[in-house]
């Protein structure tokens, strides 16, 4: 793993890109692995949660149905390792797909993590953006079997991530673009590369004139634009990064 650490080592500022297989070695499942429970627990469409009572009850069950199979998930030896390059200044932020929180888990400041697809560790009303946490909704969805509903203003409460159909973030979409086109080194971790607008950063960072490098366990559409591609463990090849 020289070559990836040369170029870290050399780079200005390297931007991490984290997709689903970070996460795999916390226990989190990613979506696109054989039997994935994500399969069975598919998020509801926007559109349709918004329309139906009956479809938030289910996006709920659902949520709470893939919660309890990671419950306790706590950050990889990717994660760690991101966060040492964050804390040692050498990377100034992170553009995560991925939902779960561990990078804030694993010491990156908030400010610091740019969600693309929202987060999962906490609720808010879609109508006057209250926050919420998952215990006070998991209560009210349990006892009453219903879709709670916001107490300040009757507005319905979502999880806060991005489902399918749902505008994209624009703050963070703003953010991810700035940071792509500012870095010398954009780094994939654990993304396959196939969900758009997203996957459209690294190829914009290449352009830019940054080195792109991509660590992934199966091959991504973007390999052949890649400086370096690492197909191994993720856990394995940022271990060298990671606090001792």
């Amino acid at each position: 793993m020289a070559a990836l650490k040369d170029l870290i080592d050399h780079a200005d500022g390297a931007v991490g890109f984290t997709g689903a297989g970070i996460s795999t070695e916390s226990g989190v499942p990613d979506f696109r692995s054989p039997d994935s429970p994500w399969m069975k627990n598919k998020p509801i469409p926007f559109d349709l949660f918004l329309k139906s009572e009956e479809a938030r009850r289910e996006a709920w069950r659902r949520k709470f149905t893939m919660d309890d199979l990671y419950r306790g998930a706590r950050p990889s030896r990717g994660h760690l390792a991101l966060a040492s390059l964050v804390e040692a200044g050498r990377m100034p932020g992170i553009i995560t797909q991925n939902i779960d929180g561990l990078h804030q888990a694993s010491g990156v400041p908030t400010d610091q993590v740019i969600e693309l697809h929202g987060n999962g560790t906490y609720a808010t009303c879609l109508s006057c953006g209250i926050r919420y946490g998952l215990d006070w909704v998991r209560s009210r969805f349990e006892d009453a079997g219903d879709a709670p509903v916001c107490e300040a203003c009757g507005g319905i409460v979502k999880s806060a991530t991005i489902s399918f159909g749902q505008a994209m973030p624009e703050a963070a979409m703003r953010k991810a673009l700035k940071l792509t086109l500012s870095c010398d080194v954009f780094l994939v971790v654990g993304s396959s590369l196939v969900v758009y607008p997203a996957a459209s950063l690294p190829l914009m960072a290449k352009e830019n004139g940054a080195r792109l490098v991509i660590i992934n366990r199966e091959p991504t559409p973007l390999d052949d634009a890649a400086d370096l591609v690492i197909h191994a463990e993720i856990g394995q090849v940022l271990s060298e990064f990671a606090p001792h």
